[in-house]
């Protein structure tokens, strides 16, 4: 069965370009626009596993970051590994995500190559 992962961006041509990439590469995909978008796609899931999340952290409404620290308190998500794909790529707002719980880091633009790497290296099999 086909591994899940939610992209979170505010840009929907990045999400469709991740997407692509992902849909390639055999996994389902569920987009969402932004960090209050996606809890909400998470919480209508009924049960369904998300086993990687890809999230922008420069959103309106909810930003990465603190999509990451109120998704980490679900239990059912708390070990779910995060990738924050954003433009930032300065070490505090890196600190703030690892601290929110991210695992991954890619700046963009990005070499979808480099991310599905990321991807698989921390979807379990």
């Amino acid at each position: 069965m086909a591994k899940t992962i939610l992209i979170v961006d505010d840009s929907s041509s990045l999400r469709r370009v991740v997407d692509i990439a992902l849909t390639g590469a055999g996994y389902e995909v569920i987009q969402a626009a932004d960090g209050r978008d996606a809890l909400s796609k998470l919480a209508g899931l009924g049960g369904k596993k998300v086993n990687l999340i890809i999230s922008d952290v420069n959103m309106p409404n909810m930003n990465g970051i603190e999509f990451v620290t109120e998704v980490k308190k679900d239990p059912a998500y708390k070990f779910v590994p995060v990738i924050m794909l954003t433009t930032e790529g300065q070490d505090e707002v890196k600190d703030m995500g690892r601290k929110a719980g991210a695992k991954a880091w890619i700046v963009k633009p990005f070499n979808p190559t480099q991310m599905l790497n990321a991807v698989q290296k921390l979807i379990l099999p």
